[in-house]
């Protein structure tokens, strides 16, 4: 089965970008939502694929993921995909032996910024830089998959 350990924060400021790279703009839309499962497309860059994550509200989830041709994906997120679509840059930032990665959300989510960072297990330790804020794993409204329902514009 594959897995996805990941964890959410908040930021408390803007001392990520000077370690960050150029970033990279996503787009991505969802076909279903359900009790179980979500499935979305995603566009970074010239790269495309459809992705399958258990919905359950918790740090490890099911996760498939797997490349499409990107003229499908954007056929996809124009004509199938529930709007809003989810716009962000994403920029990564190394910090002590892991790898984070920040959202800058634009569009109807504009304002919200998070990191996540993916983790071997749910015990691995790791190391908090300065600028990571409040952690909100558990919390469903920044789920990807609820910011097309609820965006961050009308919280």
């Amino acid at each position: 089965m594959a897995t996805e350990i990941e964890r959410k924060f908040l930021l408390r400021d803007d001392g990520w970008r000077a370690e960050a790279d150029d970033g990279e703009a996503i787009c991505q839309g969802y076909l279903a939502g359900s009790e179980k499962s979500s499935i979305r497309v995603r566009v970074a860059g010239d790269k495309a694929n459809l992705n399958i994550k258990s919905a359950k509200l918790d740090v490890t989830r099911q996760e498939y993921e797997y490349d499409i041709p990107l003229a499908e994906a954007n056929e996809l997120l124009n004509t199938l995909c529930e709007g809003p679509l989810i716009e962000k840059i994403r920029y990564h930032v190394r910090h002590g032996n892991h790898l984070w990665e920040v959202d800058v959300f634009g569009g109807d989510n504009d304002g919200l910024v998070v990191a996540e960072i993916e983790l071997a297990s749910t015990e691995e330790a790791f190391e908090k830089p300065d600028w990571l804020g409040e952690e909100v794993s558990n919390d469903k409204r920044y789920y990807n998959v609820c910011l097309v329902k609820h965006p961050y514009k009308d919280w």
